[in-house]
């Protein structure tokens, strides 16, 4: 089934989002340690047909490249190597993991769990895709 894969990408750890067959939610995926997310995607495709990449941006609050784009730069060119084919869109990332810290207030989760930055990952990869599938359905 075809899907589109939301990414919350970070230096050490990086969050993942896959839509629903029809491209109309995104659910919160995995946590993965970023030097494994290549063989991660390569181990989700054989399973899955990704059709599309949503990455997250780091932009400053002024607009302005953040640090952490490097890092974001160098993924998107090893990402575009491995799979050269699928289409990447680059979403603004900021707040999302103030709205990811909501959800999972909002959710119920516990405070320990909370703290759990594997979770926060996720969900930011799951609010950073769901935007982007809400644009794509209006």
């Amino acid at each position: 089934m075809d899907r589109i894969i939301g990414i919350d990408y970070g230096r050490r750890r990086t969050g993942l989002a896959a839509s629903d067959p029809l491209g109309i939610f995104a659910s919160a995926l995995d946590t993965v340690d970023s030097t494994k997310l290549i063989d991660y995607l390569k181990k989700y495709a054989e399973k899955e047909r990704i059709i599309h990449f949503v990455i997250g941006y780091p932009v400053n609050m002024d607009g302005r490249p953040s640090e952490a784009q490097a890092d974001v730069d160098r993924f998107l060119k090893v990402l575009g190597k491995a799979f050269p084919d699928i289409p990447v869109t680059l979403e603004d990332e900021r707040f999302t993991s103030v709205l990811a810290h909501r959800a999972m207030i909002d959710g119920g989760m516990k405070y320990k769990d909370r703290r759990d930055k594997a979770s926060v990952d996720k969900i930011a990869a799951a609010i950073i895709l769901q935007g982007y599938l809400d644009r794509q359905n209006r």
